[in-house]
């Protein structure tokens, strides 16, 4: 695998018409690799940062995907008490699917089945966020997708994701392949890395998102977390 440049090779998870079985697989065996790899706890490091010690906040993920990083954020919020209201929006009806049957979200948790893009807010969150979402995405469409997080949100936005990296591409591709039983996973973790992202990469889409004074940061195992904070 060259890693030179971001490949575009398509995961399967963003094919159509995955059984909900199969997608449930994945979305808790993701939610294991983010819990022992450290990506809620960067989730939840940036979270706090924008937070600025409020104990009331709005936070909205985009690609939620099964809820695994909201979940994380109303558990820190719990112990701080933090009144918080979330909203998870994603393409896939499974992922919602699976989101909504978990039953440690508040009960105001609203859940959206649809394109991020064509999501509009009687009132915007103060908080917008992604997470091993936006290497889906091509530069021109990340270039849209950060523009879109700044104007939808009132304190700011973070973005995790992965970095491309041949250590994290042959170590997840042999981890996948001794410990997952998903072959969703198994197939799409290395590729998820083969479209992560370099930090000068990153910087030309917040220079021409209008968005470059967010701070980039390379965070273990092998991620990179975006911050953007409103003035």
């Amino acid at each position: 695998m060259n890693l030179s440049g971001r490949s575009y090779e398509k995961e399967l998870l963003d094919e159509e018409l995955i059984p909900f079985a199969d997608i449930r697989q994945n979305m808790e065996e993701l939610d294991f690799i983010n819990t022992w790899l450290g990506g809620h706890r960067i989730t939840v490091t940036a979270f706090k940062q924008l937070l600025l010690g409020r104990k009331k906040i709005s936070v909205c993920e985009i690609g939620s995907g099964g809820g695994d990083n909201l979940l994380a954020i109303c558990r820190y919020c719990r112990k701080q008490q933090i009144e918080i209201s979330i909203t998870g929006i994603d393409i896939k009806k499974e992922c919602i699917d699976f989101a909504t049957q978990r039953s440690s979200f508040p009960p105001s948790a609203k859940w959206i089945t649809s394109d991020y893009s064509k999501v509009k807010f009687n009132e915007k969150p103060d908080i917008i966020f992604s997470s091993l979402f936006c290497h889906h995405f091509t530069h021109e469409q990340l270039v849209f997708q950060f523009q879109w997080m700044k104007d939808n949100c009132t304190l700011g936005f973070f973005i995790n994701d992965l970095q491309r990296n041949y250590i994290a591409y042959h170590s997840i591709k042999v981890l996948t392949r001794l410990f997952s039983s998903s072959y969703l996973v198994q197939n799409d973790a290395p590729i998820s890395v083969a479209r992560g992202f370099k930090r000068a990469e990153l910087e030309i889409i917040c220079r021409e998102a209008e968005v470059a004074k967010a701070v980039i940061r390379w965070k273990w195992a092998f991620r990179y977390l975006l911050t953007y904070m409103h003035e």
